[in-house]
């Protein structure tokens, strides 16, 4: 404004030096060079207050992108959060319905006939599978259900799970719920063949191994809506990890059959089936780096055990 005032000043003495006509050349020069000096000045500031208001503007925009910004991750970590929460929800109910079911007592938790069916089918394979009708946990042992180290089914359970599959799809037990959930002794995973194939350690193994339970059964048309699937690692134990027998009484998937018919869902894709461990990372053994396949299946000895 100051530069404004003094350059209009001088275009003033300059109109009237002008027009009285007494003015000299060089005073003439003299307010000349002033009044460019000015208007060069004037130029200038009016060249620097665009560029501070331009500056400002970016300084406001840069302001409301970063608001922006921090409302889009409060946003996001709030999504996290209820995503998080709705997890934990569906893992105490998880976890509340297995306990409930191995809390069960009576003759039998199911309906006569699923009973007899479930019984008849544990008796014709006593190698695999174990059937508890108190409370109507079909278990597979998992040293003949998978070879050591692996959660890859074995053929030979995959026949009985498709003959299980069948009995659970059928009119009598096909409404009921299903948790699938694997269990380890309390040996810990070292070998690293068996961690490179992604058990790393007994969380993982019992996870893996229920999951590919779960994801047989699906291939044998068992709805992906009636199960849930989990995997406890050591900390349910049916028998003494003290002994070798007790050890192999611990290692194995269960299959509840919950008194509850399923709940009604939008039909998806089965996260076992997204979740099933690949085929090309479950070849190794636990405990040797040999591939699983040249094992025969048998029981499991001390360090051999996952």
């Amino acid at each position: 404004m100051a530069r404004t005032s003094r350059f209009l000043f001088t275009l003033a003495a300059l109109a009237i030096f002008l027009s009285t006509g007494c003015v000299s050349q060089e005073k003439y020069n003299a307010l000349k060079l002033d009044r460019d000096r000015y208007a060069e000045q004037l130029g200038q500031a009016q060249n620097e207050s665009s560029a501070a208001r331009s500056e400002a503007d970016a300084y406001k925009n840069q302001l409301a992108s970063i608001g922006g910004a921090g409302q889009s991750k409060d946003a996001m970590v709030q999504n996290l959060n209820n995503q998080n929460n709705e997890l934990q929800r569906q893992l105490d109910d998880l976890n509340r319905r297995y306990a409930d079911a191995m809390n069960r007592t009576g003759p039998s938790a199911l309906p006569q006939a699923v009973t007899n069916e479930l019984q008849a089918f544990a008796n014709q394979n006593p190698d695999i599978v174990d059937f508890d009708s108190a409370r109507g946990i079909v278990k597979f042992k998992s040293d003949v259900t998978f070879s050591p180290g692996s959660a890859e089914v074995t053929p030979k359970a995959k026949d009985v799970i498709g003959r299980f599959s069948q009995i659970l799809n059928s009119p009598a037990a096909s409404g009921y719920e299903l948790i699938v959930a694997g269990h380890t002794d309390n040996t810990n995973v070292v070998n690293p063949a068996t961690i490179q194939a992604g058990h790393k350690n007994n969380w993982y193994l019992s996870s893996h191994r229920a999951i590919a339970v779960g994801y047989e059964l699906q291939q044998h048309r068992v709805n992906a809506q009636r199960m849930g699937v989990t995997g406890y690692a050591d900390q349910r134990p049916i028998a003494s990890n003290a002994s070798e027998s007790g050890k192999a009484q611990n290692r194995r998937v269960e299959v509840l059959i919950l008194p509850s018919t399923i709940r009604s869902a939008p039909s998806a894709a089965s996260p076992a089936a997204a979740a099933a461990p690949s085929k090309t990372r479950q070849k190794f053994n636990k405990d040797a780096a040999v591939p699983s396949a040249a094992i025969e299946p048998k029981s499991e000895t001390p360090g051999f055990n996952k």
